[in-house]
């Protein structure tokens, strides 16, 4: 297959620009993603859908991937139970390498085409469950090895990749193939190809989250109340929703410790 993610990059003796031209180049790179990912929202749409499906019988949704591409997945999933108010395991990322790789690379990781699989084992994964494999390349062992047993198993299977006719592609039933094209830097696929994988995870979290019923209009009316920044926007939910003043809303929050139940609570 032909890896649009390893071609050279369309600008050359990046060290003789200034930071002005660099910062600008990079910039006009950047701007081809949105439109690269609006191509594929069909794609989005059918793996929201049934990931949604299952997770509202009780299923969750796990991202496994190696590098850049598992670290958005952790990333992700650790940003689901503040912003959604949902339990820790509803959403899992898991990396080659261990949590370790988060923060430092793990030589050979990624190309260990059985771990992926230990790894979920470990989370006792089932039909119940989707698994969507995160890989720019779509060539990441880790990945593949991940999806073909999970399909052995009649898991659901996704994926977010950067080129077309990847391997990884070939295993997932929901295959999502957003082409950023090369990158500024020849091979960085930290850059359009991490920024492509990013909106597209916010796109299909957040849309799977509206659809089990966590957000009331458009406020995360269960979110975790962990900072006085949260608190202080709980409050202003409260106030807006139910049109009391902020002393009343504070009491509500304070006395229900949740957004949802306070206004709830304000209508009985």
């Amino acid at each position: 297959m032909e890896r649009i993610t390893e071609k050279d990059s369309d600008y050359n003796n990046l060290e003789a620009m200034s930071v002005r031209e660099i910062l600008e180049n990079i910039n006009n790179e950047d701007q081809t993603v949105p439109r690269a990912v609006e191509k594929v929202i069909p794609q989005i749409e059918r793996l929201a859908e049934a990931a949604s499906e299952k997770m509202k019988s009780g299923g969750r949704m796990f991202y496994i991937g190696a590098g850049t591409s598992g670290r958005l997945g952790v990333l992700d999933a650790s940003e689901c139970p503040p912003t959604f108010g949902v339990p820790f395991d509803w959403v899992v990322g898991i990396i080659a390498g261990g949590d370790t790789a988060i923060r430092r690379a793990v030589e050979f990781a990624e190309d260990d085409f059985d771990q992926a699989w230990l790894d979920l084992k470990e989370f006792h994964i089932n039909e119940d469950d989707v698994l969507i494999g995160l890989a720019a390349s779509g060539t990441t062992p880790y990945v593949i090895g991940g999806l073909r047993k999970a399909n052995e198993h009649n898991i659901i299977t996704g994926c977010i990749v950067c080129n077309s006719g990847s391997p990884v592609a070939a295993e997932a039933k929901f295959p999502i193939e957003v082409v950023v094209g090369p990158e500024f830097l020849t091979g960085s696929t930290r850059m359009k190809s991490g920024t492509a994988q990013k909106l597209v995870l916010n796109m299909l979290s957040t849309s799977v989250m509206i659809q089990l019923g966590r957000v009331h209009g458009n406020k995360m009316v269960d979110m975790q109340l962990t900072n006085k920044k949260l608190v202080e926007r709980g409050i202003k939910i409260i106030m807006k929703e139910t049109g009391t003043e902020q002393p009343t809303a504070a009491e509500l929050l304070l006395k229900y410790g949740s957004v949802r139940k306070a206004i709830e609570a304000s209508f009985k």
